[in-house]
């Protein structure tokens, strides 16, 4: 157990430093990056790592320092609203399930949730982009809707878990309605649990976000994209390695934080491991 609170502690310590270093970046673009994302310099194009541009430049001439930290703010913007929608869909409605425990409220919102299960986020965001045309509000439609049954699921099950616990009981006898009990007395004790897998779920919006992008359709030029920059590298990884690569290792080293901070935000939550703490 002592070895498992250790690596707890490496794990969220360096997946908040990672985190926290992309957050910071992506912040920091809203008021400088080392040089402008819309600037072309096609004499400078492929240049690499110089004292001039950190991370060298793209195919443009653009810097890659500053598209990363401009494509960090769309990545986490992205992320973040996409949990937020499957958070405030899916909560609720794997409350309203396991409030109704097998009726027919609960095998409905099932179902549907088997249904959207059925389509990845790819498939829902080109049906989307079918019908509006790509940009990242479709992109961020498209991974919320395929989060909601994610969060849906985990309340259902985590609060069904609860229901024959005596502080459960004691509500139904004084009279409380379903309702009141999940958000008074559930939610507050499926809430670890929740922000966890939001960690977990942020992290593959990420992913997510970036897939949407390589494909075409993510965020829209002039507006920078990790995906979009891998893309628009493939073609030239022969000839400066770095414009792939960087981009490539940026989403890994973010997805890699995100996942670290997941890990140590379960087992910080753990009960099982508060007695080894204390």
């Amino acid at each position: 157990p002592k070895a498992q609170v250790a690596n707890m502690s490496r794990n969220l310590i360096s997946g908040g430093i990672l985190s926290a270093v992309f957050v910071a970046a992506a912040l920091l673009s809203f008021v400088w990056t080392p040089d402008s994302v819309e600037a072309m310099n096609i004499a400078n194009r492929l240049k690499p790592p110089n004292p001039d541009n950190l991370l060298g430049t793209d195919h443009f001439g653009r810097d890659i320092l500053s598209m990363l930290m401009v494509g960090a703010r769309t990545s986490i913007a992205v992320a973040l609203v996409a949990v937020g929608i499957g958070m405030g869909f899916g909560v609720p409605l794997g409350l309203a399930a396991a409030a109704r425990n097998g009726g027919l409220l609960d095998e409905t919102i099932m179902r549907a949730n088997d249904l959207i299960f059925a389509f990845p986020s790819l498939v829902i965001a080109i049906l989307i982009t079918a019908v509006f045309g790509p940009s990242a509000t479709n992109a961020i439609i498209a991974i919320g809707i395929f989060n909601i049954p994610v969060f849906a699921r985990i309340t259902r099950g985590a609060a069904r878990s609860l229901l024959s616990r005596e502080f459960i009981m004691a509500a139904q006898v004084a009279g409380k309605t379903r309702a009141r009990i999940s958000v008074e007395h559930i939610l507050p004790n499926v809430a670890n649990l929740l922000i966890v897998q939001g960690t977990i779920q942020f992290s593959l919006g990420i992913l997510a976000e970036a897939g949407l992008s390589y494909v075409g359709l993510g965020a829209q030029p002039p507006i920078p994209s990790w995906g979009r920059m891998l893309a628009d590298a493939q073609t030239m990884v022969s000839l400066a390695p770095h414009v792939a690569l960087i981009p490539g290792l940026t989403i890994i080293a973010m997805v890699l934080g995100l996942n670290l901070l997941g890990d140590g935000l379960r087992d910080a939550l753990d009960p099982r491991l508060k007695v080894v703490r204390t």
